[in-house]
């Protein structure tokens, strides 16, 4: 079942978000960025189980990022993942957003739905409001990309 987070679903959405920033498949978050964020999320989940996560943070009035999309190992390959997607799509969509972006080290997920590669410097608010302050700046290997809706 997807639907939007809670925040008791923060401590399992960092577990499952940090499994994969330790093997540098994405960045990893803390808790407060998440109990800060926690709006933005949807989550896949099984009774007391979160399998999935994915995040729509609004950067600009026309601009908007998917952060954090994860599915944990036991769901992987289920469709998970682009049902996480397609739900943040369908609110950016109606909350009237032009474009979202995404910074990842698998465009080939992204690109299977619309998603172009882009160079960052397409997406100024980002590098300079959040990009600035990673821990990877300014040498990230995260491949920026985007779709417009």
């Amino acid at each position: 079942m997807i639907r939007k987070a809670t925040v008791n679903d923060v401590k399992k959405i960092q577990k499952l978000v940090n499994y994969y920033a330790k093997r540098e498949r994405m960045l990893p978050r803390s808790l407060n960025e998440l109990y800060e964020n926690i709006r933005d999320f949807v989550v896949y989940s099984e009774g007391r189980n979160i399998y999935g996560a994915c995040a729509l943070h609004i950067d600009w009035e026309d601009l908007a990022e998917i952060k954090s999309l994860a599915v944990g190992k036991p769901k992987c390959g289920k469709g998970i993942g682009a049902k996480l997607l397609g739900q943040c799509l369908k609110e950016a969509k109606v909350i009237k957003v032009r474009r979202v972006f995404a910074l990842t080290y698998i465009p080939e997920f992204f690109e299977r739905f619309g998603f172009r590669i882009v160079d960052k410097k397409e997406l100024p608010h980002k590098i300079w409001s959040e990009c600035i302050r990673c821990m990877y700046f300014p040498g990230c290997k995260e491949i920026a990309m985007v779709k417009e809706i």
